[in-house]
């Protein structure tokens, strides 16, 4: 089985680096798998390459360069592949379009990041749905990252038939804590042994909100931040962060891919490993895999949404708690937090749940009934 997936970039986030992982753990079954991005094949594509599967960029120059559709159908064409799996909003309405004119119509599409008022960052209109609905009619169906997209999707109009939860998964191990990558960390980040650190992972983008973070953190004097990610919100994070007057206990690591960090500072999994708590200050998420690595590390999580976390039930993740949205609920249930006192919990059921075998299990299940179907046609 030749499969491409087709997907808007590769910079650092959620969505790039879990098709990483998926493409990894179904090299087994599919060990041809070959990846294109539309635009920006960045840090995550470093990862896949290295990680022996071949990678194309497109060289797509925004959301209406339509000379990129011919493109990609040759490229489909060309390949011979059986199908193909589309991944973020662009991609998908691009990618379904161009296999079908390539001729290959068993086509899976994973939406990661649909919220209820914006997707990938940018706001929904009647003309994005549209042309996302005239689209997905053109593939065997939508993989849905969680009950809550799931929900919004059929709210969209897309049919329930045509919609497959399949949660995103992690892989546990790469995230078990160990008291001395914690050290090192720490030592790396110039942070002492005793310090109590508040960690959030994702993209520096203001739907993510931590910039609340920031704020909370600095009402907790002695309390430091680690703030990972690559985005537009690096320089005013930082710029907050010095006039809240915290400055020096707020570090904005730069770009984390599947390896080390920048300037060779730790991965996400050793940021975790530093950290006493794991802080997402978001309000809308398709998924929060972040919190789920944070639990898989044996973090106690806080959280504005989650559904993750809130699709499982409450015995499923006991370390994670909800939190209000303000900067002030934030830093209220940090200080909580800490004067519990620094722990590390046991894994919880919720880690198993989301292992990255088990999403690409059902979505391997989900490919052969899409080439199944196509084979009627």
């Amino acid at each position: 089985m030749k499969v491409l997936h087709v997907i808007t970039g590769l910079g650092v986030g959620g969505a790039e680096q879990q098709l990483r992982l998926l493409v990894r753990e179904m090299a087994g079954a599919v060990p041809a798998a070959q990846v294109v991005a539309l635009t920006n094949a960045g840090a995550v594509a470093e990862g896949i390459r290295a990680d022996g599967f071949q990678v194309t960029d497109l060289g797509m120059r925004g959301n209406r360069d339509l000379a990129a559709l011919p493109r990609l159908a040759r490229l489909i064409r060309a390949g011979g592949f059986d199908l193909v799996h589309t991944h973020l909003y662009r991609a998908c309405v691009y990618g379904r379009v161009a296999a079908r004119l390539a001729g290959v119509r068993a086509v899976v599409a994973t939406e990661h990041s649909l919220g209820d008022s914006q997707i990938e960052g940018r706001p929904l209109s009647a003309g994005t749905r549209g042309l996302y609905r005239a689209t997905e009619r053109l593939g065997a169906g939508t993989v849905a990252v969680s009950v809550t997209v799931a929900e919004r999707l059929q709210a969209w109009g897309v049919p329930e038939q045509r919609i497959h939860v399949v949660p995103n998964g992690i892989d546990p191990e790469r995230f078990r804590f160990d008291p001395a990558v914690r050290a090192a960390a720490r030592r790396s980040l110039g942070l002492d042994k005793a310090a109590y650190v508040v960690a959030g992972v994702g993209r520096l983008v203001p739907g993510k909100r931590f910039g609340l973070l920031v704020r909370a953190v600095a009402a907790n004097p002695g309390t430091y931040l680690l703030l990972t990610g690559t985005g537009p919100e690096r320089g005013p994070l930082q710029r907050l962060a010095e006039e809240a007057g915290a400055a020096d206990r707020v570090r904005v690591v730069g770009e984390v891919g599947g390896g080390g960090g920048a300037g060779g500072g730790p991965d996400v999994p050793g940021l975790l490993a530093a950290a006493d708590l794991f802080v997402s200050p978001s309000a809308e998420e398709a998924f929060g895999l972040a919190a789920v690595e944070a639990l898989a590390a044996g973090l106690p999580v806080l959280y504005a949404a989650c559904p993750a976390i809130e699709d499982l039930p409450l015995q499923d993740a006991p370390g994670a708690s909800r939190t209000g949205g303000s900067a002030e609920e934030i830093a209220a249930a940090i200080a909580r937090q800490r004067r519990a006192g620094p722990v590390r919990l046991a894994v919880p059921a919720a880690v198993a749940y989301y292992h990255i075998a088990n999403t690409a299990d059902r979505v391997l299940a989900l490919y052969a009934a899409a080439l199944r179907s196509a084979r009627k046609k």
